[in-house]
């Protein structure tokens, strides 16, 4: 699991491309801290899986599921990437719940600066939309944000330059494919709603004898 604050800025140092698959090298150097074979540290929102690392960098796998659901694929050689390490146990919880999977992407569509503020507004599919909400949680190529508006054909978030200058949003433009993970909360509760009670629950609702009439009786 993931906070959505970003440790550092990385860059792609290498990319071996297979037939619908890639291996990314990526320098860094925070991230590496305490870090081994096997963790889990999220690219631009995703997450991934070290493979091997060195001095100043780590290599990782990323699959086809991975390149057609991200814009990992379109990644290019000394591109900026946000990077986060898992979160620790008894670490602090700054951010949100983020999974590092996931749902789709958006394109930047424009970016204005309101006197202290940076506003990004990024359009998404319906099918995306419909998971975010108003002053609810979005995660933006790896940064935990908070929705101001939304609407059935974009988003818009609000941030400070701080967060542009830290982050490899100063590299995103206009035109931009970003990863976008929608708060679990909400898909979690959709699908509990979608589907019927189990086969056990709906037995024992068919032998219930409480009605209204029984009720009344016994001076309900």
């Amino acid at each position: 699991m993931f906070t959505g604050l970003v440790e550092e800025v990385g860059t792609i140092q290498g990319i071996r491309r297979g037939q619908r698959s890639c291996v990314l090298t990526i320098g860094c150097r925070t991230v590496l801290e305490g870090s081994a074979i096997g963790d889990s540290i999220a690219v631009n929102g995703v997450c991934l899986t070290v493979t091997s690392m060195g001095s100043g960098y780590f290599t990782a796998d990323v699959m086809s599921e991975t390149m057609n659901r991200s814009s990992l694929g379109s990644l290019t050689q000394k591109a900026s990437v946000n990077l986060e390490r898992a979160m620790p146990a008894d670490g602090r919880f700054g951010g949100h719940f983020v999974s590092g999977h996931i749902d789709g992407t958006g394109t930047v569509e424009s970016i204005q600066r309101d006197d202290n503020a940076i506003w990004y507004t990024i359009g998404a599919e319906p099918k995306l939309l419909r998971y975010i909400v108003e002053k609810g949680s979005i995660t933006i190529d790896g940064i935990s944000l908070t929705v101001a508006f939304v609407d059935e054909h974009c988003f818009r978030v609000s941030i400070i330059p701080h967060t542009q200058q830290v982050t490899a949003l100063h590299d995103r433009g206009v035109g931009s494919i970003v990863n976008l993970e929608c708060d679990i909360i909400g898909k979690y509760v959709e699908k509990l709603l979608k589907y019927p009670s189990s086969q056990e629950e709906q037995e024992v609702k068919k032998e219930s004898r409480i009605t209204e009439s029984f009720l009344r009786e016994y001076g309900f």
